[in-house]
């Protein structure tokens, strides 16, 4: 019997009906909607907007969530599914629900009374309500606890002020959780649109995430009320703590990215004719193309394994760590070589993979850069802390 030749280890079979069904749906909408207009809106500089409602329609905003807050009740390996088969069509359409449901919905959701959750929650499940998370900041890059954003308590309100970059999401979110020094901590609150002082500029003149929204957001003495501080952390280990739920699915997201890139090399080999043979009669191709397999095949069973880890309460962050670095690394890797075996046709957006290593760009850089992650594996093994 043939191997797949984008599961040469059978993963699909590891997994469960229910998970199998999920991939299956997100495949189906991705193929049937996201890549018919995602070459013409990365090209445009342009969010789909239109996708938003069927996205939530298909219970993929804050699918991991209870259903009594509009979540779907999924395990983990499905959340991650998601992501691979959204980032299969584009990196920007992952972005949006990684955010939306890792970096919005989870910190309410882990963080919030309950009372913040039923205000929310299902609103944003429902896609009614677009979040974002504003930690990042323009000078601070990688070291968040170089944060320069404060809120001061005034009366019944805190006064926020600062200024948070690349926010993905940011023009177009109704509500932002943005985290400040107080005089008692890092502590997170939900700051919404259109309140006094509070400011959206997106980015502009991107070369990477192009189908998706990136913005600089502005707080000038914007007062936000006792009832939007999120009062059940403090410190880093909020914000932290919600980059370990967003990292776990962009271990899997660039799985997705790298499927296509292979899917669409390894097409166009066969039908490319140089010398009076098709590319993929070259050792040279058929070497590279192997490799981009061997790699995506690690890249499944590490993201699995985690997931299976994470379902049963034993993920550790360096383990996301692992799994973000060596993904991210696989990916980009493959798109630029796919780039490549196209030839001239690459560098075009008519073609997938210069598309994909663009936004890859981003993708290994967010989140935590490589060498940060690499830093926090190599901290694990010789309990030395080198940032």
């Amino acid at each position: 019997m043939a191997l797949h030749p984008y599961d040469l280890y059978d993963v699909r079979s590891l997994l469960s009906e229910e998970e199998q069904a999920v991939q299956d749906t997100v495949a189906r909408f991705t193929d049937e909607r996201v890549l018919p207009i995602i070459g013409d809106a990365f090209d445009q500089g342009r969010f789909p907007k239109e996708l938003v409602a069927e996205i939530a329609e298909l219970g993929l905003l804050g699918s991991t969530l209870p259903e009594q807050y509009g979540g779907g009740g999924l395990n983990s390996v499905s959340y991650g599914l998601i992501c691979q088969e959204l980032e299969r069509g584009d990196s920007g359409i992952r972005s949006f629900v990684s955010v939306q449901s890792s970096l919005c919905m989870y910190p309410i959701f882990a963080y919030g009374t309950d009372e913040q959750r039923m205000r929310w929650l299902p609103d944003m499940a429902a896609g009614k309500v677009i979040g974002c998370f504003g930690l990042t900041e323009p000078h601070g890059g990688s070291d968040p606890a170089n944060m320069k954003t404060h809120a001061r308590k005034d009366g019944d309100d805190w006064v926020l002020n600062g200024a948070k970059m690349w926010i993905t999401n940011g023009n177009l979110a109704d509500i932002a959780i943005v985290w400040a020094q107080t005089d008692d901590g890092i502590q997170g609150f939900v700051v919404e649109k259109g309140i006094t002082g509070f400011a959206a500029q997106e980015i502009k003149h991107k070369m990477s995430l192009r189908a998706s929204v990136t913005s600089s957001l502005f707080f000038d003495n914007v007062r936000v009320p006792e009832a939007n501080r999120l009062p059940n952390v403090k410190g880093l280990k909020g914000p932290l703590g919600c980059l370990t739920q967003a990292r776990y699915g962009i271990t899997w997201g660039p799985i997705g990215a790298a499927i296509a890139c292979l899917d669409e090399a390894l097409n166009y080999s066969k039908e490319r004719i140089l010398f009076d043979r098709p590319l993929a009669a070259n050792q040279a191709a058929q070497l590279r193309l192997a490799d981009m397999a061997r790699r995506i095949t690690s890249a499944q069973l590490l993201s699995l394994q985690l997931g299976r880890l994470k379902d049963a309460g034993k993920m550790a962050p360096t383990q996301v760590s692992l799994a973000k670095w060596n993904n991210c690394r696989m990916a980009i890797d493959i798109a630029r070589d796919c780039r490549d075996l196209l030839g001239g046709a690459g560098i075009t957006t008519e073609h997938a993979a210069i598309r994909h290593a663009l936004n890859l760009e981003s993708v290994i850089t967010y989140e935590g850069t490589e060498t940060v992650h690499q830093l926090v594996v190599g901290r694990e093994l010789t309990g030395i802390n080198a940032f």
